[in-house]
């Protein structure tokens, strides 16, 4: 497979290249221009020539037949006899084969073109640089007056919120959503994929605030009126009409809509830099009920502990239709995978290990400038007194 696939990349005259720091490298091949802009959207402008052979191959065709295909589950999953095929992530209709067996080592991706996005490339990504004894963490990152911050958590705990405060006070971006971290705790690499902004994150950065349309922002002012309007009813007989009941029904979908996607260099000022640092500081968020924000120091091996869990969550959607593929060939299975576990958790020990770390407590939503305020002494590049900031 892997002769054929490097003899067809040598002899194709449409290629895009995208060199994830050195670490991976991706080939697009016959890719249209949305197709290129969908991978960008996912990856940031990695645009650059290899000067290797690519570790994922992506492969583009304006059709994908899938000849006496099985289906499992309702059309999530499908295969034929000697291919699977990726029908529906996130309850979008998508058509995609891949070879789940072939992970770890060079792989082919078909995808049929113009997807949004193509399923799976950021998990399929996050596993393979554990070949490279790199691990890919669920956090954001910058640079704070010449210091490295790790910044990571579960899901919605306040990573992003907290590299936006730091952002409104002049840090240098590194990355947000997913961070690689080298084994040797000496790198932190970024993948500038686009950042989602709520409309209460724009009360703290008036800046970017003026950066965004003016139908998203009458859209915003509408939504938020309506919300208003349907709390102000009380329960009781009222709120039985039908018209109330339809609207309070929709209120969780338009909620949904209070976010507009920007560019990471939109957002910063002094635009993209290395997308690299030294993780010199790590800090835990961790969202709660008490009003206030509280930092103290925390154990960074117990971080990695609980960060692990946060590792193989976000992994739960690859994994679901890895388990199809293996149940569609029961004779098939992919060792690297089902090793991956124990990979990720030597080296994000070995990464955090000995790493000045802190606990961030705070409640959500919270102030930009309070999260800020609190969270700047320990970001200095040395700490006198680590203790708790009430």
């Amino acid at each position: 497979m892997t002769s054929r696939t490097n003899s067809q990349c040598s002899t194709n005259p449409q290629q895009i290249d995208f060199d994830i720091h050195g670490l991976v490298g991706i080939r697009l091949i016959n890719p249209s221009p949305s197709d290129v802009a969908a991978v960008s959207e996912q990856l940031g402008p990695l645009q650059s020539p290899l000067s290797r052979e690519p570790d994922l191959i992506i492969r583009f065709v304006e059709s994908l037949p899938t000849p006496r295909i099985r289906y499992l589950g309702l059309h999530q999953d499908g295969f034929t006899d000697d291919e699977f095929f990726v029908l529906e992530t996130k309850k979008k209709e998508t058509k995609v084969r891949i070879a789940f067996d072939q992970i770890g080592q060079q792989c082919e991706v078909v995808c049929q073109s113009g997807l949004p996005r193509v399923p799976l490339l950021m998990a399929i990504l996050n596993l393979t640089v554990l070949k490279k004894d790199c691990v890919a963490l669920h956090a954001s990152a910058f640079i704070y007056n010449g210091t490295g911050v790790l910044v990571t958590g579960w899901a919605k705990a306040g990573k992003t919120e907290a590299l936006l405060a730091f952002a409104a006070q002049g840090a240098e971006y590194v990355g947000d959503e997913w961070i690689i971290l080298s084994g040797d705790g000496q790198k932190m690499y970024g993948i500038p994929e686009s950042i989602h902004l709520w409309d209460w994150h724009l009360q703290f950065l008036p800046e970017v605030r003026s950066r965004v349309g003016r139908e998203d922002l009458l859209l915003f002012k509408r939504i938020q009126w309506i919300d208003k309007i349907q709390r102000k009813i009380p329960n009781g007989k009222l709120s039985q009409f039908l018209p109330v009941k339809y609207l309070r029904r929709a209120m969780p979908a338009l909620r949904r809509q209070l976010h507009v996607t920007m560019e990471p260099q939109t957002i910063f000022n002094r635009g993209l830099g290395t997308l690299q640092a030294k993780p010199e500081k790590v800090f835990l968020m961790i969202n709660h009920e008490d009003p206030g924000v509280y930092v103290e120091p925390s154990d960074p091996l117990g971080i990695a502990n609980q960060m692990i869990s946060s590792i193989r969550y976000e992994l739960l959607p690859f994994m679901a239709h890895y388990l199809a593929f293996k149940f569609a060939f029961p004779e098939k299975r992919n060792e690297f995978i089902e090793s991956a576990e124990e990979l990720q958790y030597d080296i994000l020990c070995r990464a955090l290990a000995r790493k000045e770390a802190y606990t961030v407590w705070h409640r959500y939503p919270f102030s930009f400038d309070e999260l800020y305020e609190r969270m700047r002494p320990f970001c200095a590049s040395t700490v006198a007194e680590p203790i708790s900031c009430a």
